[in-house]
């Protein structure tokens, strides 16, 4: 019986220490910084260098304003939008790229009709299915 007792009292003294112990809140803070200012928009994965003319579709334009892709992305949740992944590095794109901070070509804007895109995503870059 002693040996409940003392068991006893050692669990309510467990108990006492454990609510006094504040308790650490986690706080992550994470600096993306500023988008990088390309006149056709930027890839959407690091290191994050500018997309030539026609990689992304218009409806990732808001007038001659790129919407952002990727930790940028400024559109709503359920945004889809085309992007023409043969113009893109990781498959094998090594044509021209603008540099950050030119300033667009209007002779080299992309509309619907001369479009062609062959992968769709979602704002974070993520493939998605296409909409049916």
């Amino acid at each position: 019986m002693r040996g409940y007792k003392v068991l006893m009292l050692a669990v309510v003294a467990g108990g006492c220490l454990m609510a006094t112990v504040p308790k650490a809140q986690a706080q992550v803070s994470v600096d993306i910084g500023l988008a990088p200012s390309c006149p056709y928009g930027y890839y959407d994965a690091a290191p994050y260098g500018c997309a030539p003319s026609g990689y992304y579709g218009p409806e990732w334009f808001q007038g001659d304003v790129f919407v952002g892709a990727g930790p940028w992305f400024h559109g709503p949740s359920n945004f889809r939008g085309n992007v023409n992944r043969d113009m893109h590095p990781e498959h094998g794109y090594k044509g021209p790229t603008p540099s950050r901070g030119e300033k667009a070509d209007p002779a080299k804007r992309v509309d619907k009709d001369h479009f062609t895109g062959n992968e769709e995503r979602d704002g974070r870059g993520h493939a998605t299915e296409p909409k049916r």
